[in-house]
């Protein structure tokens, strides 16, 4: 009698056809570098050694490597985030997939002596400087874009977490939270990246300068201009999700007659306010001033006093508009500033300082303390 044939022979032969062919494909496949999807660097092939092989380190990096270069690893990673949401997955690497096509990263409930250490930096700044001192608080997307959010989404309430740091610091404070708030229906934020658009920047813009007793610049005195169509920032990066469409980026204040000098070196280099070069760059957000660096001086030719700027990546949009009531701002990233705070600012002169920092950074940035020095 003739045996059946097993229901499992096909399924094998399927399995091990698929295994083979990504062999086949990952060995004459060239190794990637770089992932611009994930903003990333991938695993490379390790050195074997005896020593690794037998303390698991080279099973493991050897695992990273074929895991970060499977042969066509993104389509695999977009196949799988579909199938996840629709199986009812509302967040993947801490990123909830939002209403309106939108990308928002969990804002979770920082410790309290994270809290407590910002409020005395603030509060030690404005005592070792003698300026008035500004602190403005920037809140996320799961802030202002609650809406959005999947049910029962686990996030902290960054609205009152601004209100106790405020009722804390011994500072004049900007309330943008209220201002974004006002704005909540309108694109205020990336739907692909945790920074706010230029049209949310004017908003706080609005709050900062009402706290630095300026009178704020009319939205119908600015001409915005759409510089990219195809920008996918941060939380695209790190969500794995590939069907969202890409963001727009505008510039709205005109940068004519204005000089800027980043510090990278000691003598500095001038270099434009819209770094338009940065827009074929995966880092598309870095055209605002240039990106991260230790100091920038920013001498616009317009009237005015000397303005003092301690910041993270959400000043970098923003401080245009600001162009138009100081004739100097000096921009510090404490992150890679390493002389005191207080003698930079006793030695520049300046009238007043602004403390504009997202609340994420605020809080979890351990460079924030160096705003004591």
């Amino acid at each position: 009698m003739k045996k059946p044939r097993s229901a499992a022979l096909p399924v094998v032969l399927c399995f091990v056809l698929f295994l083979g062919t990504g062999l086949g494909l990952h060995l004459l496949l060239p190794t990637k570098e770089y992932s611009e999807n994930e903003n990333r660097y991938l695993a490379s092939a390790p050195a074997f050694r005896l020593r690794t092989l037998f303390s698991g380190d080279f099973t493991a990096d050897f695992e990273d490597y074929v895991t970060d270069q499977f042969p066509f690893r993104d389509s695999w990673l977009d196949l799988k985030s579909r199938a996840e949401r629709a199986f009812g997955k509302t967040e993947n690497n801490g990123v909830f997939f939002c209403r309106e096509d939108t990308l928002i990263s969990r804002f979770p409930q920082p410790k309290e002596d994270a809290v407590a250490g910002a409020v005395r930096a603030v509060n030690a700044l404005a005592g070792n400087t003698g300026l008035p001192v500004i602190l403005a608080l920037v809140p996320s997307a799961a802030e202002i874009w609650a809406d959005r959010l999947p049910a029962h989404a686990d996030t902290a309430d960054q609205s009152a977490l601004i209100q106790s740091i405020y009722g804390s610091v011994e500072t004049e404070t900007a309330d943008i939270c209220a201002a974004l708030r006002e704005h909540a229906g309108e694109p205020v934020y990336y739907r692909t990246d945790h920074h706010w658009t230029t049209l949310g920047a004017y908003y706080g813009y609005c709050a900062a300068a009402e706290a630095l007793g300026l009178a704020p610049q009319p939205k119908e005195r600015f001409s915005p201009e759409t510089v990219s169509d195809s920008f996918y920032g941060t939380v695209y990066s790190s969500s794995g999700v590939r069907w969202v469409k890409p963001d727009s980026m505008e510039i709205w204040a005109p940068a004519e007659g204005v000089v800027l000098t980043r510090y990278d070196s000691p003598e500095g280099t001038v270099s434009p306010v819209y770094d338009r070069g940065k827009l074929e760059t995966k880092d598309k957000y870095s055209m605002f001033l240039g990106g991260n660096v230790s100091r920038i001086v920013i001498e616009t030719g317009n009237g005015g006093g000397k303005l003092l700027v301690l910041r993270d990546s959400y000043a970098d949009c923003m401080l245009p508009f600001l162009f138009a009531h100081y004739s100097e701002i000096h921009v510090l990233d404490l992150r890679y500033f390493r002389s005191s705070v207080s003698d930079y600012a006793a030695e520049q002169g300046f009238d007043s300082v602004l403390v504009l920092y997202s609340l994420s950074d605020f809080l979890t940035d351990t460079s924030v303390s160096l705003l004591a020095s």
